[in-house]
């Protein structure tokens, strides 16, 4: 079951500022979130960016902001993204099957989305090194609750390498460089 690029968009999920020094690992979450934006990007895929509840959490931390460039961000009080109508809406409107999903945390938002996708009929592709929560015992057992709901679990770099499925190109010599 190959995720190409034609059928699919992603989501990063409320990377905010204020909950963010408390999500473990998040040096290198912002590091591998980054990555995967950047290869998005150059791959041409549409990235839809959430938050929750900004006047509490804060906005998107600034490395995030920069990597996405020019961004609308959804803002929704529900934990799954997919209780916001804009973020369903497009969703639907992308035509999309596969959803690549990042951010945090794993155990809420990330966990109620993934499973909300799954049941609209969506691919969700859980990008294990781009999500993170406060613990990782918390961490891991969403992934492991992802897994079993139907998720596929994948990593920045072998997403990114599988859905531009060839090299001797650009966008290739691109990614190269990000993912080093």
């Amino acid at each position: 079951m190959r995720i190409r690029k034609e059928d699919t968009i992603a989501v990063v999920i409320d990377v905010q500022k204020r909950l963010y020094p408390f999500i473990s690992g998040n040096e290198k979450l912002t590091e591998n979130i980054v990555k995967l934006i950047k290869g998005l990007k150059a791959i041409g895929i549409e990235i839809l960016v959430t938050t929750q509840y900004v006047k509490g959490l804060g906005d998107t931390i600034e490395p995030v902001k920069v990597a996405l460039g020019e961004y609308t961000h959804m803002e929704k009080i529900s934990f799954s993204c997919c209780g916001d109508d804009n973020f369903i809406s497009a969703v639907k409107k992308s035509g999309k099957k596969n959803v690549i999903v990042c951010g945090i945390e794993s155990h809420v938002c990330v966990l109620q989305t993934v499973i909300d996708l799954l049941e609209k009929g969506y691919r969700p592709v859980l990008i294990e090194d781009c999500v993170s929560s406060r613990s990782l015992n918390d961490k891991k057992i969403a992934v492991e609750r992802m897994r079993q709901e139907g998720a596929l679990i994948s990593t920045y770099e072998s997403i990114l390498f599988e859905l531009l499925e060839i090299s001797g190109t650009v966008t290739f010599k691109e990614i190269s460089k990000i993912v080093k």
